[in-house]
């Protein structure tokens, strides 16, 4: 059986050419590929922040890991970071050596460790990594829910007025927190 008449054209292939976007269509994608994101990361951090207080700090009453009493001051002298934190996020431990650092430098850094465990649990996390940063132990998540935290780490700036000045949720580097205790101060 003959697939085609003798009478029949070829026809001719067609060559399909490659064509490339121009760089101002490729750069514009980029733009928006970055803009979207930008809002999604903007997104999260609005819901994660959702329940977070503003304004004046709350109190934070509590006993330091070896018993010594803790009461922030409503209008502290100087500027202080409230970190909040747990032995269980992985994001707190590649954090911990900026927040150790900072407070080595500044006694107005305290921690509150979020649903980690006992008092006895936190200060044996704190001895294998070789920590010292002072710790509330805030083992029924009391203190985290008077602050509104509901992930960490989440880092307050509480300024000389007693407001609260900064907040971030998420990883933050040791030169922004040192950034905004020094911005907090004006």
């Amino acid at each position: 059986m003959n697939s085609g008449s003798p009478h029949q054209e070829k026809q001719p292939e067609i060559k399909r050419a490659s064509i490339k976007p121009s760089r101002s269509r490729v750069w514009l994608r980029r733009g928006l590929e970055v803009l979207l994101f930008i809002v999604l990361i903007m997104g999260v951090r609005a819901w994660q922040q959702r329940d977070i207080v503003t304004g004046v700090a709350p109190p934070l009453i509590g006993r330091l890991l070896d018993g010594t009493p803790f009461v922030l001051a409503d209008k502290p002298a100087q500027p202080v970071l409230v970190h909040f934190w747990a032995t269980w996020c992985p994001i707190c431990r590649t954090e911990e050596g900026s927040i150790e650092s900072l407070a080595l430098d500044n006694p107005n850094v305290i921690t509150v460790a979020m649903q980690s465990g006992d008092s006895g649990v936190v200060q044996q996390y704190m001895r294998e990594q070789a920590l010292s940063f002072p710790v509330v132990n805030d083992a029924d998540n009391r203190i985290s829910a008077t602050w509104g935290v509901q992930a960490v780490p989440a880092s307050f700036i509480v300024g000389t007025d007693g407001k609260i000045r900064y907040v971030e949720i998420g990883y933050t580097t040791e030169i922004g927190l040192r950034f905004r205790l020094w911005l907090a101060r004006f």
